[in-house]
């Protein structure tokens, strides 16, 4: 813990609690990009591409969108999102540790929304980074959604 970390707060998350709270949270999203895409195309996956880019786009635009939404009320009310409340982490306001509030919604935009830029390859890319930052970040091993919403990941107790 570093000194400029609150007294009181619950100890950071480790780097695997993270991936793989994000690992199940990520099986959430490609559930409701089958969803999504289904509806979209209303009901045959078998030949996505005969429906022309602008399905695939809308599709791949509605699953970031509805991912955005549940990754920002989740946080935004409790701090977790399904994955992290599996694996007993949570997402806390770096000044004071108390669950996100309103900047919960900020950190689900940066993680979120760049997802909509998938057809570009903007969108995978910032992903990737976004992701990986905590790797090396130090002291809060923050990514950049968390540096964004000034939140860290820690131990939810």
């Amino acid at each position: 813990m570093s000194a400029d970390q609150p007294s009181g707060m619950a100890p950071l998350a480790s780097l695997g609690q993270r991936f793989l709270a994000r690992v199940v949270d990520t099986v959430i999203l490609i559930v409701l990009d089958v969803v999504l895409s289904a509806a979209v195309f209303g009901g045959d996956l078998s030949h996505p591409g005969d429906a022309g880019r602008s399905k695939e786009i809308l599709a791949g635009a509605a699953t970031f969108i509805a991912y955005f939404l549940y990754e920002g009320a989740m946080t935004a009310a409790r701090g977790q999102t399904l994955g992290k409340m599996l694996l007993r982490i949570r997402a806390a306001r770096l000044e004071d540790g108390a669950v996100p509030g309103g900047v919960g919604w900020t950190r689900a935009a940066v993680y979120a929304l760049p997802g909509v830029l998938v057809t570009i390859l903007i969108g995978p890319l910032f992903w990737l980074l976004n992701s990986l930052w905590c790797t090396w970040d130090k002291p809060f091993r923050q990514c950049l959604h968390d540096k964004a919403a000034r939140t860290v990941v820690v131990a939810a107790v």
